[in-house]
């Protein structure tokens, strides 16, 4: 046989093995149900023996399936699924315990079941799961049950792995406030963009009262839109909504320097406008974090909330500064109003200029 036919027949050799190890690889997925009942948590686990014996460094996964084998095996599968497979109730990490483990030799798969104690009902689950690493691809289905209906179903992968679940007793209503109005003040504090146009609204100053006003017309107007775009109703592109935002502060920086003494106040008006448009850019925020199917107003109304707490905080910390600079210096505090709003054109100028291109 010459030596082009040998190469041939390795190349085929090399190609059969590979289609015969992609046929043995069953579909990367494994399967998890939650049930949550008043005070306990439990449910199945469901894997693929062959990801299982990967991990257990076994050759032949089919041995899985023998009850006496799989049962020597059993501690450290249960020590690799604890280690991978996180549950958090109300914040707190939740030892749970694997109750069986069984072959389910149909499906050439592994079932794991086991429970939590709760003690309590509780409002918040998070389930943190990475079964596999190995295998990129590798997805894990959810179903959570509640009270044994189905309620919720996620898939988790390398790219997601954490699924956040809101009871739907008063507890949940009651995580769901805190947890989105926590996320309002957050997104309020880590915006340079949204700080910068609520400060270019107070340069011009007023009493406390004038500019709670003036942000809670920005919230009216943001909260309007931003409903709209979190149920999906009204969803403009990123590429329109992030350089308008930018145009938004350009244009109260320029408000600021082109005013004059006497001019009618109508920063509102300005607030409630540009609220609009900023409010789209919230919903990209909520969209992330993942709106609660069941508690969609408390959401909603939260992290409102919870961003007009965050701009209470910015007009009493900017108005008192302003108060007291105008009270040792009205020159001084004139020079600040100037420079202030030539930062905010510029810095709005920028932003506008890199969402652009």
């Amino acid at each position: 046989m010459s030596s082009r036919h040998l190469t041939t027949a390795a190349l085929l050799l090399i190609m059969l093995a590979a289609a015969v190890t992609a046929v043995a690889h069953p579909a990367p997925f494994s399967y998890l149900d939650v049930r949550l009942s008043a005070a306990r948590l439990e449910g199945t686990l469901v894997l693929h023996d062959f990801d299982v014996a990967h991990e257990l460094g076994l050759a032949a996964p089919d041995d899985l399936m023998d009850p006496a084998t799989l049962g020597r095996h059993a501690g450290a599968i249960a020590a690799i699924v604890r280690s991978r497979l996180q549950m958090r109730a109300d914040g707190l990490d939740r030892q749970w315990e694997i109750t069986s483990i069984r072959p389910l030799p149909d499906r050439t798969a592994i079932e794991i079941a086991y429970r939590v104690l709760l003690g309590a009902a509780i409002g918040h689950l998070e389930i943190r799961s990475a079964l596999f690493p190995y295998d990129s691809t590798h997805q894990t289905f959810v179903n959570v049950y509640e009270n044994g209906a189905l309620t919720r179903q996620e898939v988790l992968s390398a790219t997601r792995s954490t699924v956040e679940y809101y009871t739907g007793g008063r507890q949940g209503a009651l995580a769901v406030f805190r947890a989105f109005t926590a996320a309002g003040i957050h997104h309020i504090a880590i915006g340079p963009d949204h700080i910068l146009f609520i400060v270019g609204l107070l340069l011009m100053g007023g009493s406390v009262l004038r500019l709670l006003g003036i942000v809670s017309a920005f919230t009216v107007g943001h909260s309007i839109t931003l409903s709209l775009a979190a149920l999906n109703i009204v969803t403009p592109p990123a590429r329109v909504i992030e350089p308008a935002i930018a145009l938004s502060i350009v244009y109260v920086g320029a408000d600021n320097l082109l005013s004059t003494k006497g001019a009618r106040d109508v920063r509102a008006w300005i607030a409630l406008f540009f609220g609009l448009v900023h409010g789209f850019g919230f919903a990209s925020v909520l969209r992330e974090i993942g709106l609660p199917p069941r508690a969609l107003g408390i959401s909603l109304f939260s992290f409102n909330l919870g961003v007009e707490i965050g701009q209470a905080v910015i007009v009493v910390i900017v108005a008192s500064l302003l108060a007291f600079m105008r009270a040792r210096s009205p020159m001084l505090a004139r020079q600040t109003v100037t420079a202030g709003s030539v930062v905010v054109v510029l810095a709005g100028a920028y932003w506008f200029v890199q969402r652009i291109w």
